[in-house]
């Protein structure tokens, strides 16, 4: 029996399931060179491309997508025994539940200001894509989009934030800028669907900011946020973009905002403490951290 090294085997299961090298790396604490260096390697040896690599974007091939399923539950089914015996999480360790587009692009970017705030604080982050209430795993303080199911963890309190659309520089000519709302939707737009949609659509944001956009809008549907933001990056069209997730991107350069108006969402955001009668003793703090982060 030949298997490839776990070193390249978990990087890959990462990178398959959230489709991105960057969001694998950020997970697995590596770097994005390390993880695609990885894959690269794992590719060679099978002699098949498991992703297409495509602008900033990869996108998984039928094989990627075969091999992924089979590592995710192979490696979900070491993970849960592994855990089953060594007892559900160690006790020093404080964990943040975290929707997973604003553990990746708010969360990360300044969970060093936590560490450097309590050093002696041992803290996990868990992403998921998943409401809150489906969550398997244990957790002291929980972070999600308001209005997604929450099970029985206890509210601590809910945070604003605002919704514009966003594409890359390179979508829309200069010249042309600000657009005009009932223009967005000559673009493609780029759209996250799921089953249950528990956050802005796009005919909500249309219909807050007084725009009725024609009925020949071509949408393009990921099945994650961040997947969507990433096709936003690379030109394929206008996505929706909240605030605190794209204020990074928005940054650097790589999105920019097309038109002025914004759909202001005061409780868009909330944060839950856990149900538990033994909470952890550095609850109340990462709580606190996040109000004030939040605040701002």
């Amino acid at each position: 029996m030949t298997l490839p090294p776990l070193g390249r085997l978990r990087p890959f299961e990462s990178a398959a399931r959230l489709e991105s090298f960057s969001m694998a790396a950020a997970e697995l604490g590596m770097t994005q060179t390390a993880v695609s260096k990885q894959i690269a390697a794992l590719e060679r040896e099978l002699g098949v491309s498991l992703f297409e690599r495509r602008n900033r974007a990869v996108f998984l091939t039928d094989a990627g997508r075969r091999l992924g399923r089979v590592a995710s539950g192979a490696l979900s089914d070491i993970d849960t025994e592994m855990a089953a015996l060594q007892g559900r999480r160690r006790s020093k360790e404080l964990i943040l539940h975290c929707q997973l587009c604003e553990a990746f692009y708010w969360l990360m970017p300044r969970l060093s200001k936590f560490h450097e705030r309590y050093p002696g604080v041992e803290l996990r982050v868990v992403s998921s894509r998943n409401p809150l209430k489906e969550t398997q795993e244990a957790f002291d303080v929980a972070m999600q989009t308001s209005g997604r199911a929450s099970g029985s963890a206890r509210m601590a309190f809910t945070a604003a934030d605002d919704v514009f659309p966003v594409c890359a520089p390179s979508l829309v000519a200069e010249e042309q800028l600000p657009l005009d709302p009932r223009k967005i939707a000559s673009f493609p737009l780029l759209v996250h669907a799921v089953a249950r949609q528990d956050w802005m659509v796009w005919e909500d944001w249309f219909k807050s900011v007084g725009s009725r956009p024609s009925n020949r809008a071509r949408h393009i549907a990921f099945d994650s946020y961040p997947l969507a933001l990433q096709a936003a990056v690379a030109g394929q069209g206008i996505a929706l973009g909240w605030r605190r997730t794209t204020e990074g991107m928005i940054a650097e350069g790589k999105l920019i905002r097309p038109c002025r108006e914004k759909v202001e969402r005061p409780t868009e955001i909330s944060v839950y403490r856990s149900a538990s009668s033994q909470p952890h003793p550095n609850t109340d703090q990462l709580i606190a951290w996040l109000q004030d982060q939040l605040s701002k």
